[in-house]
């Protein structure tokens, strides 16, 4: 696995997103080995506890938008495009979102908990990872932001089910619509965050929870899990997920995510309306 690092000590697993020129951002490849090593932990029985972080300084950034805009991995993508479908860039979303949304999937059911340690900035898709786990740590750096509107796109990665469960549907209206970027401490108030430690000693913080964690029950835990999942109703989280899937993807083929991608390589504000009206 050339950019996820999974490593193992004692009953802790730490996968580590490790592609800082692309921001921690997820290719095909990336995301296929993300699930793979989520899948590992979740099913490994000796892991009793899972940390997901990215470099110091860095978490995630969600989907590879240099990728999208390539076309994304054409040997991979015959069984996403549908004959003559006229698609552009839903289809290289696809490719990249169904191994993640997998990959969340598994981290919801996992008998164990998961931990994000989020030490940098954690947005779209990163913000969406970190948010399906069951405890975020941040370092006093982090930031967590909505970010898909950005570049006119709907939110995926478990974002719009998690979001309104954590911290109520007009809290989340606010981040989502108004797209406000949280300090660490803000979103720690806001209910996304568990605990905020500072940057010197975030690793040692983290890594002594997680031990924590893996000492304890991992019966109890499991069953405590499982009870709060369906409380929850995260027995809806696999469709929802089809359905992020299936909205970005449609979303992804219209003319603002075309304004969105030109104006974020281009480094300058989307002009989402003046786009629209191009194409009227």
């Amino acid at each position: 696995m050339t950019h996820i690092h999974l490593e193992r000590a004692g009953g802790v697993a730490v996968i580590t997103i490790d592609r800082p020129a692309r921001f921690n951002s997820l290719d095909v490849r990336t995301a296929q080995d993300f699930r793979r090593a989520g899948l590992q932990c979740a099913r490994d029985a000796a892991v009793r506890a899972v940390v997901l972080r990215g470099l110091p300084g860095m978490f995630c950034s969600g989907a590879d938008l240099k990728f999208i805009r390539g076309g994304g991995d054409a040997a991979d993508l015959g069984y996403l495009r549908p004959p003559a479908d006229g698609s552009r860039f839903g289809e290289s979303f696809k490719q990249i979102l169904e191994y993640i949304h997998s990959a969340i999937s598994e981290i919801r059911r996992a008998p164990k908990p998961f931990v994000a340690a989020v030490d940098g900035v954690a947005a779209a898709g990163g913000f969406g990872i970190a948010m399906s786990c069951d405890l975020v740590l941040a370092s006093s750096r982090a930031s967590f932001e909505w970010a898909y509107a950005k570049t006119g796109l709907s939110g995926a990665e478990s974002a719009t089910f998690m979001l309104p469960r954590l911290v109520g549907l007009r809290r989340a209206m606010e981040l989502v619509l108004l797209n406000t970027r949280l300090t660490a401490e803000q979103a720690r108030e806001s209910g996304l965050v568990t605990a905020v430690f500072d940057v010197d000693v975030f690793e040692a913080e983290t890594m002594a929870l997680a031990a924590r964690l893996a000492d304890g029950p991992p019966r109890a835990f499991a069953a405590a899990k499982e009870l709060l999942n369906q409380a929850a109703g995260m027995d809806q989280l696999d469709a929802h997920l089809d359905r992020e899937l299936r909205e970005l993807a449609r979303v992804a083929d219209g003319e603002e995510f075309a304004e969105g991608m030109a104006a974020f390589f281009d480094k300058r504000p989307p002009r989402f309306a003046a786009a629209a009206a191009g194409r009227r």
